[in-house]
């Protein structure tokens, strides 16, 4: 076997692995990896200008295309910069393999400038953290990283790389990938359990989570959804299509307040949990958010999951693609003929309940819709009216966003997705991965003005690619979820609509000049008829777009 630089031969195993892209930002631990890639054909490496913004774009891309992203920062205080956005990755469940360049081992014991103990830094934040210190075990080390990445439950991995094991050169065998399969069945014994009390609910409700749309198991779950007579909601923090947004059964994300979902929870007598968390919360409350006695069932992919914070009727560990027929054929032969009339009239008058809750959203949107500035859930509705149907949704509106999820059409896994780790400056970048991953399909990122300036030199990338997708700001020049939770607080602040270090108006960002030194179109929008014509012409333009759109600044709902 002919002697291999370990440069070339991480390149090969990445290529073994199916990896097209490369994110990062450079510095000189990598660049041996740089210098490979001189003569590099099939692997595109996605320049960012700073190590959170590549995480991101790594996150985004590992969301949208199922595949395992890699992205490579730069030493100690690169990883140290992607942290934030490696927090979002983990809470997504997004594959990603993280490397960091290292110093050359020989050197390490001095501590040299930008050395740290990289894996000891990223381990919290990922399912697998090692250096490789031989170049004989980077084979190893690439293969494992990669099926750990893409097995249940999916998640970030990382490998520091000193830069002896990609400068030295040695015999090696490349080995092979590995996958482990992603059709775990439920136990059978527990389906059954399940079933029994599902068929018997007289007002079930089921909330879903990450590993329907991880698992293409959207359709599944609408069979069992339709077969029960429930009403679906999205987790707390949902970062994917959990169910199809136009069907009359969903009723959009569940609000993270422990007595907001308490007093859903006490109108149903079942709670049926797929792949969703028992709960992501913003707040501590005055009330647990489970309702005493209230039976829950819960399948997901995770273990760590199931019966975590609550007890659990029944918890099954398994996949929502392969498990949720079986529940629903269980649960269809389980209920009497009086107990499957009851789900037929349930199911319709569900289906009522959800057109009429749409209709009266619709009607407070169309209320606001001439005010000006612009109010948000106005500007979430003409959002959802103008996108075509194929649309792609990235979302991180924050405070701002209202009713999307229920204006938009997103029906499909890839349509939507979400700030599921609540680390802001995630969506912009995040934009420019899934976009990559989805090349045919209008993408269109909804980004707050304080969440943009996290990670605004994440445009230069997407003018570097020119890439056809549009960024549209909802700036009401301020932090205006926290004047929301400051003002729940009843404290000073609310009584001397004082709050402090949260307007962003002393000056004001200029988006649009910020955007076109950057290589942008960028306009402002400032009514809605601008926003759907500038919409309308983005999503035909080559190159990408910024509109930045003010809306009411207040902290107060409609």
């Amino acid at each position: 076997m002919p002697m291999m630089p370990g440069k070339t031969a991480l390149l090969e195993l990445l290529k073994q692995e199916g990896v097209r892209m490369i994110f990062g930002n450079p510095g000189t631990t990598e660049l041996p990896l740089m210098d490979a890639l001189a003569a590099e054909q099939r692997l595109r490496y996605i320049l960012a200008l700073q190590e959170a913004p590549a995480m991101s774009m790594a996150d985004g891309y590992a969301q949208a295309s199922g595949r395992c992203a890699v992205v490579n920062l730069h030493a100690a205080p690169g990883l140290g910069n992607a942290m934030g956005m490696l927090y979002d990755a983990q809470k997504a469940g997004s594959p990603i393999l993280v490397t960091a360049g290292q110093h050359e081992q020989r050197f390490n014991f001095t501590e040299p400038l930008l050395w740290a103990d990289l894996p000891t830094v990223a381990r919290p934040f990922v399912k697998w953290s090692e250096e490789v210190r031989r170049l004989a075990d980077l084979p190893r080390a690439i293969h494992r990283a990669v099926k750990t990445a893409l097995a249940p439950p999916m998640g970030p991995v990382f490998l520091s790389l000193p830069g002896d094991i990609l400068t030295d050169s040695a015999d090696l065998d490349l080995g092979a990938p590995s996958r482990v399969a992603l059709g775990i069945r439920g136990d059978a014994g527990a389906i059954g359990q399940a079933a029994s009390i599902i068929a018997k609910a007289r007002s079930p409700v089921i909330l879903a989570g990450d590993s329907v749309p991880q698992g293409n198991a959207l359709q599944e779950l609408v069979a069992l959804a339709e077969a029960v007579g429930a009403p679906v909601y999205d987790e707390g923090m949902a970062s994917r299509t959990m169910f199809p947004s136009s069907h009359p059964l969903y009723r959009g994300a569940l609000v993270r307040l422990p007595g907001a979902i308490r007093g859903l929870l006490m109108q149903h007598d079942l709670l049926v949990s797929i792949g969703a968390d028992l709960f992501t919360l913003s707040l501590p409350g005055e009330v647990e958010s489970m309702p005493e006695d209230l039976p829950v069932i819960h399948l997901d992919t995770n273990p760590w999951e199931l019966a975590k914070n609550y007890p659990e009727q029944v918890s099954i560990l398994g996949e929502p693609k392969v498990t949720l027929p079986e529940l629903t054929r269980a649960v269809l032969n389980a209920r009497s003929a009086a107990e499957a009339e009851a789900a037929v009239k349930r199911l319709e008058h569900v289906k009522a309940e959800g057109l009429a809750s749409l209709h009266k959203l619709h009607a407070m949107a169309d209320a606001v819709a001439e005010r000006h500035p612009v109010h948000p859930l106005a500007l979430m509705q003409t959002i959802g009216r103008r996108l075509p149907d194929d649309a792609v949704v990235i979302d991180e509106t924050v405070s701002s966003g209202t009713g999307l999820r229920r204006f938009l059409k997103s029906d499909d896994a890839q349509s939507f997705f979400g700030l599921r780790g609540g680390g802001i400056g995630w969506g912009l970048p995040a934009a420019i991965g899934v976009k990559l991953a989805l090349p045919d399909r209008p993408v269109v990122a909804l980004i707050g003005d304080g969440s943009a300036m996290y990670t605004i030199q994440g445009l230069w990338t997407a003018a570097r690619e020119n890439l056809r997708m549009v960024f549209v700001i909802i700036n009401n020049y301020s932090y205006r979820v926290l004047k929301q939770r400051t003002n729940a607080m009843r404290g000073l602040a609310a009584q001397t609509d004082n709050y402090v270090a949260m307007d962003l108006d002393k000056p004001r960002v200029d988006f649009v000049s910020m955007a076109r030194g950057l290589g942008l179109t960028a306009h402002k929008a400032s009514t809605l008829s601008d926003l759907s014509d500038l919409l309308e012409q983005a999503l035909a333009k080559d190159g990408p777009t910024l509109i930045d759109v003010e809306v009411d600044r207040s902290w107060k709902p409609v």
